[in-house]
């Protein structure tokens, strides 16, 4: 089953509805570069109405480890997200299991750099350019994923219910990560959007398990 990542989380009403909808996480995010940003305890009311089994990832890029270490102590998520140049040392330097964005907007120069990060729980293979926030609703060729990662890759850029089907079946990843695609304006989201996106996750999941029942019968 491919897991789901709703990112720029500002609103209770959107991360509650997103876990109702069957969301495995909400993305909070604190750099002030993004539009996305969220109060730190406007994310702590997020964060205490979340029900269990539904994590909480808190992004930075290039941020100071004073606010990592703030967002850590006010919030408590559950992994943290880096989008900039942070090294593999420096992600992991705060004990919590995190998520490392690669920039693919270069295409398959990019791939390299998935080396960089082996402590990394997942790779968020993004569809900007290197140097650029996330959410920027880009995306890039999905077949550049690789099938034989160590870790984890989760698919984000420009996914929306309409596409995201078959961005699964091209790239067949462990999760997918959805901002722009589901929102009326940055860091609102808009509830038909977030039902279409996951139940068209479902749908792809529930053809693929088709499609292999059908091939283990030939």
């Amino acid at each position: 089953m491919t897991r789901i990542k709703c990112c720029g989380m500002t609103r209770v009403e959107d991360a509650l509805l997103a876990a109702r909808l069957g969301a495995d996480a909400i993305g909070l995010v604190f750099t002030a570069r993004s539009k996305r940003r969220v109060a730190l305890e406007q994310a702590r009311a997020i964060r205490r109405a979340l029900p269990p089994f539904v994590d909480a990832v808190a992004l930075f890029m290039d941020d100071a480890a004073a606010l990592v270490e703030e967002v850590i102590e006010a919030v408590q998520p559950d992994l943290l997200q880096f989008h900039g140049d942070e090294t593999d040392g420096w992600c992991a330097r705060f004990g919590r299991p995190y998520l490392k964005a690669i920039a693919m907007g270069e295409g398959a120069a990019a791939l390299p750099r998935l080396r960089d990060y082996p402590r990394a729980a997942a790779l968020l293979l993004d569809g900007h350019a290197a140097g650029e926030a996330g959410g920027s609703g880009k995306a890039f060729d999905w077949s550049l994923l690789p099938h034989d990662s160590a870790q984890p890759l989760i698919l984000a850029g420009g996914l929306h219910a309409g596409n995201v089907g078959a961005a699964i079946r091209a790239a067949r990843p462990w999760a997918v990560d959805v901002a722009s695609g589901v929102e009326s304006a940055p860091g609102i989201k808009d509830a038909g959007k977030l039902h279409d996106f996951i139940a068209a996750v479902r749908a792809a999941d529930e053809g693929a398990t088709q499609t292999k029942g059908t091939t283990s019968h030939e």
